[in-house]
């Protein structure tokens, strides 16, 4: 049913009545009369009156035409001229004294005012006469008209107590801005149930309690939203009673169709009847808000001589007495409360609704318990309900009180000594005996403060201070605590450089940094991917190991720039003394931690990049301990996090360090420190790679070093290829860098000679000479200091002046050439053969030479000499191999009797190399064959492999460094063990490019490939003659021995 708004203008009023027919009466407009009064502590600018049709008529009643009595219009009339005789039962301001609060509090607890034994045996909260808040809500309408609905959010409002409240939707701001003007103060305030939900619009029923409080908006006033900028409106609700929802109007329910003009027709209507149909807050509709109707809950009868209820109050008093002293805010309150109830009424025991009504309101109680609350209707449970929260909230202020007593009295301590210092300082100061060691103290303060200190270090800290405070300067034990709380606080607790999980960044500068390293670029990245997918990177320990010049060190320093990580390099070859690595102790003059702390002081990181290098040639044992057996608590992943440091005496994390450590071989590293690393393998690099490591990395920078940069100085491709085949023949490029440095050095003299004119060379020539001339002058010459940092202005090359370095001028820049040759022999003789050796300078090749030391004529029995410096296992293989030789040419050339008598020398070349090894048994083999059969083998194979004394060819090591050796002296056939064709597959393509691959399972394939072109025949019959001869000399000895 539909009713129009009040019209200000005309005297016309329309009223829709049930059914189709639309009646048009004419009223006389009659203005809204006062409403129930407000405290005087609130200022609201307007006239807070309230429509009198609101307090004559219900929504039941004008549907059905009835009309309010008339002898209760007239009540209501004479009430409204009232005015505030009274005050509400809102809290007023909080101004009373706390001595004056705890005196009431203690009144009202101890029981001075108990239910009088005239009062009636059951009462209500509503009934008149109750209370001063009974009073008001008598003047309030019992049944209301549609009302504006606003939800609330995290608390309920609780009858009697205020609650300001921001809105920001802009109808519901303009709606009750609308109310205002008109006089008609009154929403219906419901909890939401979903506390992050923030509206000021009720789309469900479902979305709010259904259980709230009719409230009056006793004062709004505009705001704004700190954190979007948005305009809102705050307003201040006093609550009045309880109501509950009996029908919800959601803001699209508001629009109404209007009826046809034929459905309307005229008649006549009584004043009487005008007052009871108009609808006051039929304006509401206009706007884009929730709408309700709503009935009133009252509180249920009951006993005021009830035990219960009297019990539950009196426990509720003692609770609030009990929160009063531990709670300031509390206290307050109570006060004000306490005089709110004694200025109605005499007795507490006589609003036991109010008191329950008042603990759930400065309770901090959960937001069910406090909904239920509110609508419980029962005062024995409403008051058993809020006893229950208000016991929680004793708990809070008793464990508050102690969390405040704990935290007072450490202030106090800290303040007094405090206080006793400054007064310490100030008596120093007056006599003059201010030594600095308070700023010194300080200046160790600061300095944490900027850490994150573990609680083991910052309990050592302050009992160092202590000691240093309490000690004169002049005493020795001072210097030692100062110098350990310097590296104690320099030390970067809890401080680490961010991470860099880019792979394709990481990858980018490892290659911008160095020419292939597969391997090794490769397990950066893996460690990227996995610190990437964990979050966290842990630490690892890596260890770098190949020849000389491959770039082991310089990768370390790519890889910490690849991960954002500082960097720290110290060696560890020759290391004798285990303090180096763990430090000395305290009680030494001149006492410091180790190498590893000290690392961890000069990156300020605890995640640093850490490289040990040459970590096999470590000292062992000796009278200052082991420090590869230090090494091992560093490197062990399982015990680095807690390292100690003898210096420090504090256990240190390591774990989030990258050790990387490198080394040459791997024969003089420990077992045990060897297992807690990661090895991986830096080869020798190939002509080809070193061809583009010297044009992308080795000339740019020698350009740069030797001012050259920007002028056309340069080295043809074919000078680089000749600078690595006769003077470079190393795996590395340490060798080759070196002598392009030297060319552009010699290059930029060149330069300068052109650049300066001849005839000014000449006068710098004849000044030198005079000054030089001990005949010219016996004076001293004066030489100008000056004390600059400046540098002298680069000089800038005229791009007319060029230099090309080729083959042909060469030698003018590097010299004559170290290796005219690319093999030792270009025709090899019967005995000789290539062989090759993996030392820690990388491969190379190894010739095996076998002679014969005089004629087989000559020879009474047979020997063998050797000689080049061979280890005990060369030696071993070389006994081995002339044994097996002596079976395999019986084996196949029977009539050969050469082993009968020969007596061979075996030789390795350059005997100054020590050489050793268990890989040159085929080799010696073969050189023993060929040197019996009298065959040459081609100078272009080079062979490896350890041999059996069957035959059978086992595994080798470093086949790549002995293929990029076998490449470098021009072998285009390599013959390696068959269980080695693995490690072949993985050699890059440009190793493999021009090496045919043999590999060899028994020793047959291998003599099938070099003697396939020597017949039994032709076998046995190499040293026929010179057996005859020695057969002849053989009958002719018998035959005289038998005369």
């Amino acid at each position: 049913m539909l009713r129009t708004s009040r019209l200000l203008k005309t005297s016309t009023v329309l009223k829709y009545q049930r059914g189709n027919s639309l009646a048009l009466r004419v009223i006389k407009p009659r203005f809204a009369t006062s409403i129930p009064n407000l405290p005087k502590s609130i200022n609201y600018s307007g006239k807070l009156t309230f429509n009198e049709a609101i307090l004559r008529r219900s929504s039941k009643n004008n549907d059905s035409g009835k009309h309010v009595p008339e002898q209760k219009k007239k009540d209501n009339d004479s009430g409204e001229n009232k005015g505030e005789e009274e005050n509400d039962d809102i809290i007023p301001e909080q101004d009373h004294e706390t001595k004056k609060s705890d005196e009431t509090i203690s009144k009202i607890a101890n029981g001075d005012s108990m239910p009088p034994s005239s009062a009636s045996s059951s009462g209500n909260g509503n009934n008149p006469g109750d209370s001063h808040s009974n009073s008001n809500e008598n003047e309030l309408p019992e049944i209301y008209p549609k009302m504006l609905a606003l939800p609330i959010s995290r608390r309920p409002l609780f009858p009697g107590f205020y609650k300001a409240v921001v809105i920001s939707n802009p109808s519901v701001m303009a709606a009750i801005k609308e109310m205002l003007d008109r006089q008609q103060p009154y929403v219906g305030a419901f909890m939401l149930k979903d506390s992050e939900l923030d509206t000021d619009l009720i789309t469900n029923q479902d979305q709010v309690h259904d259980v709230g409080v009719l409230a009056q908006i006793t004062s709004a006033f505009p705001s704004k939203d700190e954190k979007t900028g948005k305009e809102t409106m705050t307003a201040l609700l006093y609550p009045h009673k309880r109501i509950k929802i009996d029908e919800l109007f959601s803001p699209n329910d508001n629009e109404k169709e209007m009826p046809k003009i034929e459905d309307i027709k005229v008649e006549k209507i009584t004043q009487d009847e005008i007052e009871e149909d108009v609808n006051p807050t039929e304006f509401l509709d206009q706007f884009d808000v929730s709408l309700v109707n709503v009935s009133n809950l009252n509180d249920e009868p009951f006993d005021r001589k009830s035990p219960i209820i009297n019990a539950l109050t009196a426990e509720i008093l003692k609770v609030f007495k009990e929160i009063s002293q531990l709670n300031t805010m509390f206290r307050e309150q109570i006060a004000t409360f306490s005089a709110s109830i004694q200025s109605a009424t005499t007795n507490i025991f006589e609003e036991p609704a109010r008191l329950a009504d008042f603990a759930a309101a400065v309770s901090a109680g959960e937001e069910e318990e406090l909904q239920d609350i509110l609508k419980s209707l029962n005062i024995e449970q409403r008051l058993e309900k809020s006893l229950l929260v208000l016991k929680k909230e004793l708990m809070n202020a008793e464990l508050q009180n102690k969390i405040s007593k704990d935290v007072e009295t450490k202030i106090q301590k800290r303040q007094r000594e405090y206080y006793l210092m400054e007064q310490l300082k100030g008596i120093k100061r007056e006599l003059g005996i201010d030594d600095g060691r308070d700023k010194l103290i300080e200046t160790y303060k600061k300095r944490i403060e900027k850490l994150e200190l573990p609680e083991v270090v910052q309990k050592i800290f302050d009992e160092e201070i202590l000691k240093l405070s309490t000690l004169e300067t002049s005493m020795s034990e001072f210097g030692v605590i100062r110098n350990y709380l310097d590296w104690l606080t320099t030390l970067p607790w809890g401080i680490t450089s961010k991470e860099q999980y880019s792979a394709a960044k990481a990858k980018n500068i490892l290659d911008q940094d160095h020419y292939g390293m597969k391997d090794a670029k490769d397990r950066i990245l893996e460690f990227i991917a996995v610190g990437k997918l964990l979050g966290k990177v842990d630490g690892k320990i890596i260890c770098f190991v190949g020849p000389p010049g491959v770039g082991k060190t310089s990768i370390g320093k790519s890889i910490a720039r690849a991960l954002n990580r500082r960097f720290f390099r110290f060696s560890v070859g020759g290391m004798t003394d285990v303090a180096e690595i763990k430090g000395h102790r305290r009680t030494y003059i001149g006492a410091l931690p180790g190498r590893v702390v000290q690392a961890l002081k000069k990156c300020q990181t605890q995640n640093p990049l850490i490289l040990i290098d040459e970590i096999d040639k470590i000292g062992h044992g000796g009278i200052h301990g082991d420090p590869s057996a230090a090494l091992l608590e560093v490197l062990d992943p399982e015990q680095n996090n807690n390292f100690l440091d003898n210096y420090i005496d504090i256990p240190i994390d390591l774990s989030k360090v990258l050790f990387v450590c490198t080394a040459n071989t791997l024969d003089t590293i420990p077992r045990p420190l060897l297992d807690r690393m990661e090895v991986i393998e830096l080869t020798g690099y190939v002509a080809d790679e070193k061809v583009k490591i010297a044009e992308q990395y080795l000339i740019p920078q020698a350009k740069k070093t030797a001012g050259l940069e920007n002028a056309n100085v340069d080295i043809t491709e074919e000078a680089i290829v000749s600078l690595m085949k006769h003077y470079c023949r190393e795996s590395g490029v340490r060798n080759l860098k070196k002598h392009i440095e030297k060319i552009y050095r010699k290059a930029a003299l060149k330069v300068l000679e052109r650049i300066t004119p001849k005839e000014e060379t000449q006068e710098i020539i004849k000044e030198d000479a005079t000054s030089t001339n001990p005949s010219a002058t016996n004076e001293e010459t004066d030489i100008q200091i000056e004390k600059t940092n400046e540098n002298a202005e680069a000089m800038v090359v005229p791009d007319e002046i060029k230099v090309v370095v080729d083959n042909q001028h060469l030698k003018d820049y590097v010299g004559s050439p170290i290796y005219t040759t690319d093999r030792l022999y270009e025709t090899t003789p019967p005995g000789v053969v290539m062989g090759l050796a993996w030392t820690n300078m990388g491969g190379c090749s190894l010739y095996v030479e076998s002679v014969l030391e005089q004629p087989l004529s000559n020879c009474e029995h047979p020997t063998l000499e050797r000689t080049g410096q061979l280890g005990d296992v060369m030696k071993e293989s070389s006994r081995l191999a002339y044994s097996f030789a002596k079976m395999y040419l019986a084996k196949h050339y029977p009539e050969n009797r050469f082993f009968e008598k020969a007596s061979i020398h075996l030789h390795c070349p350059e005997g100054a190399t020590p050489k050793d090894g268990p890989s040159a048994g085929v080799t010696m083999a073969t050189s023993f064959l060929s040197l019996a059969l009298n065959k040459s083998i081609e100078p272009t194979v080079a062979m490896t492999g350890e041999l059996t004394l069957t035959g059978k060819v086992l595994r080798i090591g470093g086949l790549r460094e002995k293929a990029v050796a076998a490449k470098r002296s021009g072998a285009k056939t390599i013959i390696f063990p068959k269980e080695n064709v693995s490690d072949w597959e993985e050699l890059p393509e440009n190793v493999k490019e021009g090496l045919e691959a043999l590999p060899a399972d028994w020793y047959d394939d291998v003599f099938e490939r070099l003697f396939s072109d020597v017949g039994t025949i032709k076998g046995n019959n190499v040293w026929k003659p010179e057996f005859e001869i020695i057969d002849a000399k053989q009958r002719e000895h018998e035959h005289r021995s038998d005369k």
